[in-house]
């Protein structure tokens, strides 16, 4: 018996670390320098794009003279991504949006593309401006 307390003891110990770790890794974990979405008003300007401008408009992605699926996220962005063909916002239903399905994995491959996915938050946060209307406030 108390070998078997010791066994026990002994994964707790081990496992504890792991997660700590893995409960470390969640949408707390964010860029400072991006503000944060709110439940509700969720701005274009001060939310939307600043996020795009950090994690999509890069080198080899959406941004350039040659950016992928000919979507420039570049500021200022709105119209590139309003305009784009295939559309990908649907103002009013974020759900139906296949931005907001590119960002949450339900189409693949999941965006951004081999980078660390947005934050739940993030992807939540966008789906709330295109669920708004999406417009460019």
């Amino acid at each position: 018996m108390n070998r078997l307390i010791t066994k026990s003891a002994l994964i707790t110990l081990l496992l504890a670390p792991l997660l700590s770790l893995l409960g470390s890794c969640s949408d707390s974990v964010t860029d400072p320098s991006l503000p944060e979405f709110p439940e509700s008003n969720v701005s274009y300007t001060k939310h939307v794009e600043p996020l795009f401008q950090a994690r999509c408009a890069v080198p080899g992605c959406h941004a350039g003279s040659a950016p992928a699926g000919q979507l420039n996220l570049s500021t200022p962005s709105y119209g590139n991504l309003m305009n784009h063909v295939p559309r990908l916002v649907n103002p009013g239903n974020g759900d139906l949006s296949l931005l907001i399905q590119r960002l949450d994995g339900r189409v693949q491959p999941q965006m951004p593309f081999n980078r660390q996915p947005l934050t739940a938050a993030q992807v939540r946060g966008i789906r709330t401006w295109v669920n708004e209307g999406a417009l460019n406030n």
